[in-house]
């Protein structure tokens, strides 16, 4: 996929970085079929719930470096959800990067597979959808005990199209692997994810195993993923695995004949099931549950033309499937709050939309730029099986305080269109 042309405002945003709450340990993920298990009770036999740093990173702006919750309500403003656990949340606004609400923003956490959306960003424009790879055994030699798998067998051959529904359907830390290998190895690509992260600014992200799975350092921020999420949707393969309900997976090989089986995206507000409805106008993005992460989640939502951005990082209430349910409580909230609220911060350009003759301007302020009109169209399911909205699209954008354009391409509303269930 080839890369956008970016010119623009130079951005310089200043980031005071915390030092790690706590080192995760290693530990096998482990998801529950929903992946949506919370971890921890309000229970005097239960140990006490750790706290988030007093000092934060401000990258997006101050008031996001603050612990606690961070609202703006204006008049005629819903209060927020009561029944909010998540150990760190963000609710922004995808077209504007308005940041509209937050909790423990820049609260360094385990990311568990949600940091598959930050292998994807990273991987999936370098290897071209077509190539088909024989897997070594070597390359499935170090997925992690315990991950979660779609079924990639050595010595077989697979499509990058075919992994990359393995990643985002299923959460295959095999399929993440493969890729790896194909991208120069493991090392290589935390590397370059480290590398990438830099340049989106998501600074509060430390890269240690390309798949999510649990390890010391390895942290992220719900900021930082909504982030990552942002610069995501902004490709058009991207978007379409992430919006994918169903679709057709390769199986064995008898003789000439090759077997396949479907596979389900365990992203349950978009295909629903264990209890849990899909969520109206849901385009993605990705979710993730590790022993030490517990449940996290990243989505995008489009209503009335208008597009957010929600994550969710560790519930701890003892509510089933709490990582899906508060998030759909803040897109409810997000999408009834929008123009009665005073924005917490924003969500920043990456690095590479810097001119020199620009530093210290608005980007450097915490402004982000003026919006670029996109859309949400319907993509049907490579299974033939349900309905997912999709982001597509995009225009020039007019950054605030300069005559420069910059061809970067944020998902927003502009066209929403949904197909009827077959």
């Amino acid at each position: 996929m080839s890369a956008l042309k970016k010119t623009a405002l130079t951005v310089a945003a200043a980031a005071l970085l915390p030092a790690l709450t706590a080192a995760p340990a290693l530990a096998a993920p482990g998801p529950t079929p929903s992946g949506g298990a919370a971890s921890g009770k309000t229970d005097d036999k239960q140990p006490k719930q750790p706290q988030p740093p007093g000092l934060m990173s401000t990258v997006g702006g101050a008031q996001l470096g603050r612990p606690g919750t961070q609202v703006n309500l204006g008049a005629g403003a819903p209060v927020l959800p009561k029944e909010l656990s998540g150990r760190s949340w963000v609710v922004a606004d995808a077209e504007s990067g308005e940041v509209l609400a937050a909790h423990n923003a820049h609260w360094r956490l385990p990311p568990a597979s949600t940091l598959k959306m930050l292998f994807a960003d990273t991987v999936l424009p370098r290897l071209p959808k077509e190539q088909q790879h024989t897997v070594a055994p070597s390359e499935l030699a170090d997925v992690g005990e315990g991950s979660s798998l779609v079924g990639v067998k050595e010595k077989l051959s697979y499509s990058v199209h075919d992994l990359w529904l393995g990643v985002f359907l299923r959460s295959g830390n095999d399929a993440v692997h493969v890729l790896a290998s194909m991208n120069g190895g493991v090392p290589k690509t935390v590397t370059d994810m480290n590398a990438h992260a830099g340049e989106l600014q998501a600074l509060d992200t430390h890269v240690v195993s390309p798949d999510g799975y649990d390890a010391p350092g390895q942290v992220s921020s719900a900021y930082d993923l909504t982030l990552i999420a942002r610069s995501g949707m902004q490709k058009k393969d991207f978007r379409e695995y992430a919006a994918t309900a169903r679709a057709k997976f390769p199986g064995e090989q008898d003789g000439k004949k090759r077997d396949s089986f479907e596979i389900q995206n365990t992203n349950r507000l978009l295909t629903g099931d264990y209890g849990i409805s899909p969520y109206k106008g849901i385009a993605g993005v990705k979710n993730g549950n590790t022993t030490h992460a517990g449940a996290t989640f990243t989505g995008v939502a489009e209503r009335n033309g208008r597009v957010l951005l929600v994550t969710v990082m560790n519930p701890s209430s003892g509510e089933s499937h709490a990582v899906y349910k508060e998030t759909a409580r803040l897109f409810d909230w997000g999408f009834a709050a929008l123009g009665k609220v005073k924005p917490v911060g924003e969500l920043v350009p990456p690095k590479s939309a810097e001119t020199a003759g620009n530093k210290g301007s608005e980007a450097a302020r915490g402004k982000s730029g003026a919006p670029v009109k996109a859309g949400l169209a319907a993509h049907e399911s490579s299974g033939g099986v349900g309905t997912a909205l999709a982001v597509t699209g995009g225009l020039l954008v007019l950054l605030a305080g300069g005559a420069f354009l910059i061809n970067r391409k944020w998902p927003l509303p502009d066209l929403v269109r949904r197909r009827p269930r077959p």
